[in-house]
């Protein structure tokens, strides 16, 4: 019997599966307001330099209004805006004057902001900008604290991917709601901006085990029928944190406050994790049938199928990938035959590494919107429901490969297509942006599930673990790609299109999961067409590969 077989006549996608889920899912709602959290707390308002108290020599000071200050301080640059870095070595008193057609005519010297800045906090109440002053000789210090985060989520994939396949998906995930949680908080009353890079840090490595575990324990405890539908269940709850962090952030304009919101249910989170199951699958590969069976009876208990689970013993004991049965190895074998860069594992890592590489492309060049940054979220939010979908629809009726190959190179050609739109058609290019955004969206979508999908249990989330790393490392790289925009402009978008389209390319490798059972060994994954056990009795399952 498979285990897919013996999911089934535990009730398939049961009462146990759908509260499992829910349980897992809740927590990625927050996870991905981290993800863009410092699209809110690191926002940059407004800004000039904060006006002496007094013009020196100028007894008449206390007629002029704060425009009038201001003028008389601080110059206009090219939009007629105050300037946010520089100020005047000594007032200018021609730009008081009514007729003064142009105040920066003949201008004093300038220097740089002496006393601090004064900030627009119509929109933003407080944040890191603001309060530790990362602006003009500073402002890199919040790119920095970005690539810092994202480091933070480099480290967790590769570290917390290959401890789950060690210690189990339960421990890992729990440890990982405690860190964020713990961390989040302690971000919150950072009392300066060294401690706040180091506390986000720990935030990212917690991220990374959150979502990967997540998605190991959704597949693993779904019938193979399901899989897409519960996949893209995770999916579609990042989507509703992209939605729900505008909210929050406009609710809650002062960054320590936001930041505490998004962190302090994490402690909930890991208070009813005890609750989870342990993989069955991960307990028999790890040499463990007898706590796969007390899991498995506790699972056809909730599920209303205790006759079922009292005659587990014997099932579990002859699955299939236990240590010692023919032809198959044991967990630490399986390790090391993962540790291989098979053509498959190369294919699907060059899909994560496209789709983030893309992603992070795209991104940058959406900021002409024009439109404030909470309406600006919701939207790139919104973009995704769409594109999710119709991934779904995708991957249930044409299959994984299909569906991931065709978002890679749309979204790739949309790119592309914006090199022949003149730059006046501001409209066009930002929709041809969009839809390569909702494409690199699906793309997100596909390889999750088919990741989880090709790799065998036994190392699967080490497989999870190098796939996010790679899109790390896309994400790492998209900024350096667009630095050589400013001696060659077609340089950038040539480059963001292309690689998906490669890659999409490349992905046509790929072997097709759509319902097959999920590969236990690394053999049945790379020797996907010869049948490793009889056809399965169940409708809407598949004999393994």
């Amino acid at each position: 019997m498979t285990f897919t077989s013996l999911l089934e006549q535990l009730g398939g996608l049961g009462l146990f599966q759908w509260l499992h889920i829910l349980a897992l899912v809740a927590p990625i709602l927050l996870t991905a307001s981290h993800n863009l959290l410092q699209n809110f707390s690191a926002a940059v308002p407004p800004h000039h330099c904060r006006l002496p108290p007094a013009p020196l020599g100028a007894g008449q000071t206390g007629n002029l209004s704060s425009e009038g200050l201001l003028r008389l301080w601080v110059p206009l640059d090219g939009g007629h805006q105050p300037e946010r870095c520089r100020q005047f070595s000594r007032p200018h008193w021609q730009s008081l004057e009514p007729n003064t057609t142009s105040p920066n005519g003949s201008l004093p010297a300038t220097e740089p902001c002496r006393d601090g800045w004064t900030y627009d906090r119509s929109e933003f109440e407080a944040t890191i900008v603001t309060e530790w002053d990362l602006v003009c000789d500073s402002w890199k210090l919040t790119q920095m604290a970005q690539s810092i985060y994202m480091a933070g989520v480099l480290v967790g994939a590769m570290a917390f991917g290959s401890l789950a396949d060690r210690f189990g998906r339960k421990a890992l995930l729990s440890w990982s709601y405690l860190q964020l949680g713990a961390a989040g908080t302690a971000t919150a009353f950072s009392p300066n901006f060294s401690t706040y890079c180091a506390l986000r840090f720990l935030v990212g490595m917690a991220v990374s085990g959150i979502i990967l575990n997540c998605m190991s324990l959704v597949l693993e405890w779904s019938p193979t029928r399901t899989r897409t539908m519960t996949g893209t269940l995770v999916s579609y709850s990042a989507t509703l944190g992209q939605i729900l962090l505008p909210g929050l952030a406009y609710a809650l304009p002062n960054w320590r406050w936001l930041q505490l919101t998004l962190s302090m249910p994490f402690f909930a989170f890991f208070g009813y994790s005890w609750w989870f199951a342990e993989s069955a699958r991960w307990l028999v590969l790890a040499g463990r049938p007898e706590q796969a069976i007390q899991v498995l009876k506790r699972v056809a208990r909730i599920n209303g199928r205790r006759a079922e689970g009292d005659g587990l013993s014997i099932e579990v004991k002859e699955l299939p990938g236990r240590p010692g049965s023919p032809g198959r190895g044991g967990m630490g074998e399986e390790k090391g035959k993962g540790g291989r860069r098979t053509p498959t594992i190369r294919r699907i890592s060059k899909c994560w590494f496209a789709t983030s590489f893309a992603y992070y492309g795209v991104a940058m060049d959406l900021q002409g919107f024009g439109l404030r940054v909470h309406m600006l979220q919701l939207l790139f939010g919104m973009v995704d429901i769409p594109a999710k979908l119709l991934s779904t629809l995708a991957m249930s009726r044409a299959g994984r490969r299909v569906a991931q190959v065709t978002a890679l190179v749309l979204a790739g050609l949309g790119i592309l297509a914006n090199l022949l739109v003149p730059t006046e058609l501001a409209a066009l290019r930002t929709t041809l942006a969009v839809l390569g955004k909702g494409c690199l969206a699906a793309s997100f979508n596909c390889v999750y599930l088919y990741t989880g999908e090709l790799y065998p249990t036994a190392i699967r989330q080490t497989g999870l673990g190098g796939g996010s790393t790679m899109a790390r490392v896309g994400g790492i790289v998209a900024p350096l790609v667009k630095l050589t925009g400013e001696q060659m402009p077609l340089v950038p978008p040539i480059i963001y299109g292309s690689i998906p389209v490669l890659s999409g390319l490349v992905a046509l490798g790929l072997p097709e999961t759509r319902n097959r059972p999920l590969k236990d060994t690394v053999e049945e994954v790379e020797n996907r067409w010869v049948p490793l056990s009889p056809p399965s009795p169940f409708p809407g399952t598949s004999p393994s590969f």
